[in-house]
């Protein structure tokens, strides 16, 4: 497994770019009531039929030619069944797939969420093209980043210059922890 939840996400939303998509949907939420993180990564990439639907939680199972094995669905599979939660996967070919995975919150085995601003600053580097809507909510709070409104109010400037990438970790992070505090 891997040390934290952001790092988890951060595969399955580079599934997502590796599918073409063109945007993608991260959703955080974190609910103290519910005792549980819900995690959802969404984009229109290429999709899946249903039968590699059906196989993509293998960790045997790839569309990658750089190696034979993908870990990404598998491994967040894993992380859900191994801390009490649920896993989800809807996928319709050429029109993108829904990932939907929850732990419990407290459960000794759930690993933090780690550094999510890291994980968007990650993401985007990857991919500047793609446009990119972060959500991360309490059970009071929401936050919000979308990489289109950076885009438009650096016109001119490449989002993934360094600066910029290191500013919108900076923002995302404040972002989250002013949420946590019930600050927003």
């Amino acid at each position: 497994m891997m040390q934290d939840c952001a790092m988890q996400i951060l595969e399955l939303i580079m599934n997502s770019i590796h599918a073409d998509s063109t945007y993608i949907v991260i959703s955080i939420q974190d609910s103290v009531k519910k005792n549980e993180y819900k995690f959802t990564v969404e984009d229109n990439g290429k999709g899946m039929n249903e039968e590699t639907v059906q196989k993509v939680t293998s960790p045997f199972l790839t569309s990658r030619t750089t190696r034979r094995v993908g870990l990404g669905v598998a491994f967040m599979k894993g992380l859900t069944e191994q801390c009490n939660g649920t896993f989800k996967i809807e996928s319709k070919l050429n029109h993108g797939t829904v990932i939907i995975a929850t732990v419990q919150r407290d459960h000794w085995d759930t690993p933090t969420l780690g550094d999510l601003g890291e994980m968007m600053m990650c993401s985007i580097q990857a991919n500047e093209k793609i446009d990119y809507y972060f959500t991360y909510e309490t059970d009071t709070q929401k936050f919000v980043f979308e990489s289109r409104e950076v885009k438009e109010k650096i016109e001119g400037v490449r989002i993934t210059e360094p600066d910029i990438l290191l500013w919108i970790r900076e923002y995302i992070n404040q972002g989250i922890q002013l949420a946590k505090e019930n600050r927003i």
